[in-house]
């Protein structure tokens, strides 16, 4: 079965009595080039052990193989993790995990040890599947994932513009962000509402303690909760941990090189940092 014929998909599809299930963002990809450029972009090597989430029909899975892979696929839908391993060949590389993605114990799953990841992430509980992995201390040293193209573009979204969101401001804290191209939304089954977008997560180091780390999460979770108020005037209103007097939160804001009328969209990861190191070390 080609796997990026249209066709051939519907036909197994009504052969079977299968309906993809948008709910669980059951869209399959069906265009060759843009299969291509997920796999070389994502640097796909013999050798490597990638994870895969929500396979699907296993186009993905089958291009990552045939350059030599190991793949650890999980899938939701019994129907198909059950087909994936016999369609394909029975590939000795393959693993197929019948599983939620979002109950997974990540801990156990990541300690495995994965070079990369690689995924056409559903679209309902993508981005909370991207955050379990990317956020991860044993995550993969390179993510590449399809996602909706404003998903895309808020996760790389430089400081200053209305995408800038917490996620990306998360995602950003360990990884380097690169959209890698758009993909239209003719190039899935069923064909989806929007088009969707190549991401690629590159991690870095990161130098914040754990401490200075949950700071950072602590402080930027509730500067986007407010993100329509001044930086400066928001802090000054908090309350619990996060609470301090005017004078200090003048002083912290100005070390950290953070403009008080700043809103948190148009602050830096950088600055984000200086500022959680900063309350780490101040006491309330």
């Amino acid at each position: 079965m080609n796997l990026t014929s249209p066709t051939q998909v519907k036909s197994w599809c009504i052969e079977n009595g299968f309906h993809p299930n948008r709910t669980l963002g059951q869209n399959f990809l069906i265009d060759r080039n843009a299969l291509n450029a997920i796999v070389d972009g994502a640097g796909v090597r013999s050798g490597m052990k990638v994870l895969e989430i929500g396979p699907g029909l296993g186009v993905l899975t089958e291009a990552m193989l045939s350059r030599g892979a190991a793949v650890t696929a999980v899938e939701k839908d019994r129907r198909l993790a059950e087909r994936l391993f016999d369609a394909l060949g029975t590939p000795v590389g393959l693993d197929v995990v019948e599983s939620d993605a979002l109950k997974l114990d990540w801990d156990e799953f990541l300690g495995r040890g994965f070079d990369l990841c690689v995924s056409n992430l559903p679209y309902s509980v993508g981005m909370r599947i991207l955050l379990d992995i990317a956020l991860h201390p044993a995550a993969p040293a390179a993510s590449t994932v399809l996602v909706q193209r404003e998903v895309a573009e808020r996760l790389a979204a430089a400081p200053g513009g209305a995408e800038r969101g917490q996620a990306g401001v998360w995602l950003q804290l360990d990884n380097e962000v690169r959209i890698l191209r758009q993909v239209s939304a003719a190039c899935f089954w069923p064909r989806p509402e929007v088009g969707s977008s190549v991401v690629r997560f590159n991690r870095r180091r990161c130098a914040l303690t754990a401490p200075q780390r949950g700071w950072f999460f602590d402080l930027t979770r509730y500067a986007f909760m407010h993100r329509r108020k001044q930086i400066g005037g928001s802090l000054r209103k908090a309350e619990g941990p996060l609470q301090r007097d005017a004078a200090e939160i003048d002083a912290i804001l100005a070390e950290a090189g953070i403009d008080p009328a700043a809103r948190a969209e148009q602050i830096s990861n950088e600055c984000w940092q200086k500022l959680a190191s900063l309350y780490a070390g101040s006491r309330a």
